[in-house]
Parts: structure tokens; C-alpha cells; sequence
């Protein structure tokens, strides 16, 4: 029946234009054909899995963990009130709630409800998905909030007063858009949104900036900045530093191409630096983060470095002004997050993908430099308490192993007990971890860690999932999950994790490894970990599943169809797979910087060999693969999954397919739905692998 309606649907769109890609008409969202198929193919691998004895085991313990109380309520302050969003069974949408700091040390604090999401949507019969706040300094008596609906990255804006508790009916209040809004005052907004034709980018982002005013339409917002067609996007920047009041525009050229503009008696001056640079105000200083080599002043500064001098200086002197190196990368050390304090900034470090902690303060005869001690060599998230009145840090420390432990310290001072502590979710006695290497095609060491039981790992035939990322310069570190301990590790799996070239454990460079033509190296990383895997005698293919999401979606399908025989299984989550027209889908333009352009001749050269939907063969044998996805997913386009999954599925390969109806990029929009969409992917690879 299920195979009769693909065929026929098929069937449809070829006869309709044998000459176009007979999958075309699955890019639609809404499209009658497109939910037809969405329905059929969620029913076959809904029946499929949910009759797994696994499935209705992992789904019920995922949700317990999901809606478990023990979760740390991590705040966010505002004025005197620090501010937690919460779900949990009986709130699925969620509470956005606060809490004193007196009452937060206590081991269960009392709070206060400022927005119940769940009776917001069932008063306004709307599909609401909590995402974000942001707040108007220093008082904090007001902020903005957005919804999103079904959790899509288009969202809805609308003011809120926090001390009566509710939507301000006169405010500002932004229809549903990929809009970015900045506080300057609390009569002005700067808005970017979707204004009208020519408003946007060919991203689908912001282009145009305008002024508004309180008590105004939107119609009469005055531009103050513009974009180009071609950019990513353009939004406005506000320092509200008590006595360094500055403002200026961004012009997001490309993913790692932005120019900073700081307005000075009326006019936007940009700051003259490598467009690839991250520069920041903090207090009376500019920092400058590296991404290339710069030569200024006569001196040449090394990618991945922080500097810092007096923005005074600069804007004299241009880059001839006196910079202090605040950190210098090394091979395996590099910088990942910089995060301010009153007084200080303190650096998130990863050293061979471990986190160190420095603290580095502003002093007469240069700056002073302190490592904080943390708990192990793990993974720590550093964040300021309140950046503009105090020095003190919230850290959070997790590994492996180690559920995450929240501590409330302070630049200077010794971490000591924990403020909050997540409790084992599950039994790690007997568990190991081990941090390994592969060598990659090209000789290049790339390291990745393996986790698991000591007998699994010395097996030689452990069910293992090998997971990663690989691209964007985002970092993949140990942390804590306790899905992937209880129904994973527990139950006698191998987890492991990749650190391979595109990410940016260790700096731009291993980033820009991999960036465009030379995107294959990400790719051979990957599939060299899964060999030594199986070198090592920790697995053999046959029990090997791979799994990513996004980006990772991509890297996991890919490897797939260039090694079939490396992999039994594979979960590719929310992923890019058609790289010949994701320009065209909607946020794809934003990411040529990573990929390169598929209409430019010289790039689809080099695209077209690992594009997953350009190469899948009808003769091969390849590993089963699920598709993930949500037809609310406004970043990476369902199209993605739906058409390589049909296309797979026409030329007779074994693919199963599930596509949430909401949840944004996510996948899911409340724990419910990441309690089954955890057991599908769970139960799929224990099927496999076992």
C-alpha cells in the first residue's frame, strides 16, 4: 500500500515534467503531494519501529529524563530577578518563570510565574514555541519576547512588561518574521524584519535597519543602515555599559565576512580590520579576535589570537594603534568563547579538546592573566552573572561521565561546592573513556574519544554510534547526555565522538581545512575514525551506525555513499543533501561561505562529486539510513530529506523516513516529541547494530 502511494506520487510529478528533477514537487511545504508523502512514510516507519520491544522502553525513560525535576534550572538575570524557562509534563509548552538568588541556592526554590506558554496558546488557539527574551537595560522593567510558531526561525515579537506581568497592548510588536530587534532606549527600537520587497536578503535575513519609536507605526520607522542584496544579513549593536553608551550596525557579508560599524557624530565609521576579524567593546577597550594572520602596526599577529588596545587609540590610529596579545593559539590550544565580567575577560580555552579557564584583567603595567582551577578535564561553559555590576561567573562542568555541576564563582576566586548538580541518570561504574586518534587520507592526526564499558570497548563487536559535525567552526566537546547513557552506554553501546577538520576545536585553521574545495577532508576524517575504529578491534562495520544533524546531516549522508561498506546504519538528522540548488532553499544563500556557490561552475566541480542526491547509485549496496526532519524546519528545508530519501527509495534502497509536523531545526518543539524522536532513532540503531 505505502510503496503503491510513493510510486503513484512519483508518477505524478514525472508525468507532469519528464524533463525537470521528478522530486521537485517535494520542496513544498504545505503542498497537498508533499503532506500525502509525509503521511505515508511517517506511517511505515512508525509501524516499523514502535512494534521494536525497544521502542515504548526508551521512549517512556527519554520523557522521565526530559520532564525529571532533578534538571538544573540554569537563570538568566535581569535586574534583581533571575530568570529560568521551564517544561516539564505538566507545562509542555513551558513556564518562563523567576526566582531571587536567595531562594535559587536553596535546593528547591520558590517561583514565580511571569509567562505560562501552554494557557498563552490555548488562549490564542496558536501553536506557540517559547524563543527568548531580551531585556532593556539597566532596569529591566520591560522586555521584548518571541514566539515562534510550530518553533520555526520566523518568530513573533511582542513587548512585555515585567512588573506587571503582561504583554504591553500598545508596544512594539513585530509580526511573524526572521527579524532582529536591539534596545536603544525605551521609547526606540532598531528593527530589522521583513519590510517589504527588497527588505531582505537573498538568505531571507534582515537588509534594512530602521529607527522606530514608541507610539509610531511601523510604516514610519526611519532606515538608519543598509545591507547589500548578497549579504547574510544587517542588524544594529547596542553597548549600554553604565558610562560607555555606543551604538552602531553590523553588515554580515558571509558566515565569517562582517564589517563593524561604530556611529560617531552621526555617521556609521567602520572599523578597519580583517572583514574575517570578530571585534568587541569592552568598556574603554577594543578586542579583536583573528580568524587569518594580520599585519598591523608593523607586527604580525597569528590567526586565532585575542588582541586588545584602547578603542581611543584606534579610532586615532587605525591598526597602527598598540595592541596587547591577550591569548596566542598553539596547534592543539585554541580560543573558543570570550566571555566579559565588570572587570575582567575571562577565556574559554580548548586544549586538545579539554576546557581551560583564564581570567585576564585590566592593569596598569598590562594585563594580569589567572587560570581557574576546574574540576577535571572535561568541558566548562563560563557566563557572566551580570557583566555591568559585578565580576561573578556562573561555570558549568560537565564530561563523559560526569553530569554537569553548576557553580557560582567569581573572577579571582576558587570555584568550590556546587550552587546546582545534575544527579547520574545513569550507572557509569565500569565505563570508560578514551581519547584516541585516526589518521586521515591526507596524514593529517585527527583525534576523537571513544566511551563505554570496559568490555565493550575490548569486545571487538560492540554495538557503536559514531557521531559528528564538521563545519561552521563549531566545536564538538565531552558532555554529559543522559539519553545517550541510559539507552545507549547502559545497554552495552559504544559511543563515540569526532573532532574532525570543518569544526573548530582547534581554531580557524582547522576549520578552514575544510572549507569549499577542500570539503572532502571532513569527510575522509570521519571515515578514517570509523576505520580505526574497526582497526582497533573496538567494532566491526557491521555494528557501526553514524548519526548527525544539519551540517553533520550532510557529513553522515555523504559518508554513507562514498563508504558503504564502512557502516550498517545511519541516522541523518534534519540534513543538506541537495548542495545543487540549497542556494535556492530558504536560508541556504547564507552558507556559500562554507560551501561554495553551486552556479558557479568552478564550484559545482567540486560540489557535485560528494553532493549526496548527485550521487547515489542504483547498483550499490549501502547501509540503511532514517531520515529526520520537520515541516516546520525554516532553516534547512524538508526538500533536503524528502527528496534524497525518495529518490533512495525509488531506486529500490532500504531507507526509512520520519518528519515531525513542527518543531523548527530542532526537530521537535516539546519534550513529548524528543521523547519519540529519540526512541525512533534509538530503536533503528539498536536494530541494526545489535
Amino acid at each position: 500500500m505505502i510503496g503503491t502511494v510513493l510510486v503513484g506520487l512519483l508518477l505524478m510529478a514525472t508525468t507532469a515534467t519528464p524533463q525537470a528533477d521528478p522530486y521537485a514537487w517535494l520542496e513544498e511545504v504545505t503542498g497537498k503531494r508533499a503532506l500525502e508523502y509525509v503521511e505515508a512514510q511517517n506511517a511505515v516507519t512508525l509501524a516499523e519501529l514502535a512494534a521494536e520491544p525497544d521502542f515504548k522502553e526508551i521512549q517512556s525513560q527519554v520523557l522521565a529524563i526530559l520532564n525529571s525535576r532533578e534538571r538544573i534550572p540554569y537563570v538568566h538575570k535581569m535586574g534583581s530577578w533571575y530568570y529560568n524557562f521551564w517544561q516539564d509534563a505538566a507545562n509542555p509548552r513551558g513556564l518562563w518563570r523567576r526566582t531571587t538568588l536567595a531562594e535559587y541556592r536553596k535546593a528547591e526554590p520558590a517561583w514565580e510565574t511571569v509567562l505560562d506558554v501552554d494557557a498563552l496558546a490555548a488562549s490564542e488557539h496558536e501553536n506557540w514555541v517559547w524563543a527568548g527574551s531580551s531585556g532593556l537595560p539597566p532596569k529591566y522593567e520591560r522586555c521584548l519576547i518571541s514566539l515562534s510558531r510550530g518553533g520555526g526561525d520566523a518568530k513573533v515579537v511582542r513587548e512585555f512588561n515585567l512588573i506587571a506581568k503582561s504583554f504591553v497592548s500598545d508596544g512594539f510588536q513585530l509580526p511573524e518574521a526572521k527579524s532582529e530587534t536591539t534596545w536603544r532606549d525605551e521609547h526606540t527600537l532598531y528593527v530589522g524584519t521583513d519590510f517589504g520587497p527588497g527588505s531582505l536578503t537573498d538568505s531571507g535575513y534582515p537588509r534594512v535597519v530602521k529607527r522606530w519609536t514608541r507610539g509610531t507605526p511601523l510604516t514610519a520607522a526611519t532606515i538608519v543602515f543598509e545591507g547589500e542584496k548578497t549579504d547574510v544579513s544587517a542588524n544594529a549593536w547596542v553597548d549600554h555599559t553604565p558610562g560607555f553608551f555606543r551604538e552602531g550596525f553590523y553588515r554580515e557579508v558571509a558566515f565569517y565576512n562582517s564589517r563593524m560599524f561604530l556611529t560617531l557624530g552621526g555617521r556609521n565609521v567602520p572599523l578597519d580590520m580583517p572583514h574575517d576579524a570578530m571585534p568587541n567593546l569592552f568598556r574603554q577597550w577594543l578586542t579583536v579576535r583573528l580568524r587569518s594572520d594580520w599585519t598591523a602596526g608593523g607586527k604580525t599577529y597569528a590567526a586565532g589570537s585575542l588582541l586588545a588596545t584602547k578603542l581611543d587609540a584606534f579610532l586615532q590610529r587605525g591598526p597602527a594603534a598598540k595592541f596587547d596579545v591577550l591569548f596566542e593559539p598553539s596547534p592543539r590550544v585554541s580560543l573558543q568563547e570570550v566571555e566579559e565580567t565588570r572587570g575582567a575577560l575571562v577565556l574559554n580555552l580548548s586544549d586538545n579538546v579539554h576546557s581551560r579557564i583564564l581570567e585576564t584583567v585590566p592593569a596598569e603595567a598590562g594585563w594580569y592573566t589567572r587560570e581557574m582551577k576546574l574540576p577535571g578535564t572535561g568541558t566548562a561553559g563560563v557566563t557572566a552573572v551580570d557583566e555591568d555590576e559585578s565580576d561573578e561567573l556562573w561555570v558549568n562542568y560537565q564530561d563523559f561521565l560526569t553530569p554537569p555541576s553548576l557553580y557560582l564563582s567569581a573572577v579571582g576566586a576558587e570555584l568550590g561546592e556546587p550552587l546546582k548538580s545534575l544527579p547520574a541518570f545513569f550507572n557509569a561504574q565500569g565505563m570508560q573513556v578514551r581519547q584516541l586518534e585516526a589518521t586521515s587520507a591526507d596524514g593529517t592526526r585527527v583525534p576523537y574519544s571513544v566511551v563505554g564499558r570496559r568490555d565493550a570497548l575490548e569486545s571487538g563487536h560492540a554495538p557503536t554510534l559514531l557521531t559528528g559535525y564538521g563545519g561552521f567552526e563549531i566545536s564538538e566537546f565531552p558532555r554529559y547526555s543522559a539519553g545517550a547513557g541510559q539507552e545507549w552506554l547502559e545497554r552495552g553501546g559504544v559511543y563515540a565522538l569526532a573532532n574532525i577538520r570543518g569544526g573548530g576545536e582547534f581554531g580557524p585553521a582547522w576549520h578552514q581545512a575544510a572549507l569549499k574545495e577542500h570539503r572532502q577532508r571532513a569527510f575522509d576524517d570521519f571515515e578514517a575514525i570509523a576505520a580505526d575504529l574497526v582497526k582497533r578491534g573496538i567494532t566491526q562495520a557491521r555494528h557501526l551506525g553514524i548519526m548527525g544533524g544539519s551540517n553533520g546531516g550532510l557529513l553522515v549522508a555523504t559518508v554513507a555513499l562514498q563508504r558503504p561498506e564502512l557502516f550498517r546504519a545511519v541516522v541523518a538528522q534534519v540534513p543538506l543533501t541537495d548542495m545543487r540548488r540549497y542556494t535556492k532553499l530558504l536560508a541556504g544563500a547564507s552558507w556559500m561561505a562554507e560551501y561554495g556557490d553551486p552556479d558557479k561552475p568552478e564550484d559545482w566541480a567540486y560540489l557535485k562529486k560528494y553532493a549526496p542526491y548527485e550521487n547515489v547509485k542504483p547498483d550499490a549496496k549501502y547501509p540503511r539510513i532514517l531520515f529526520t526532519t520537520s515541516t516546520r524546519d525554516d532553516r534547512v528545508h524538508p526538500a533536503h530529506a524528502r527528496k534524497l530519501f525518495a529518490k533512495m527509495k525509488d531506486l529500490g534502497h532500504d531507507v526509512l523516513y520520519y518528519e515531525n509536523t513542527e518543531g523548527g531545526h530542532a526537530g521537535s518543539a516539546n519534550n513529548e516529541q524528543r521523547a519519540k524522536m529519540v526512541a525512533l532513532e534509538y530503536t533503528f540503531l539498536w536494530k541494526m547494530l545489535r
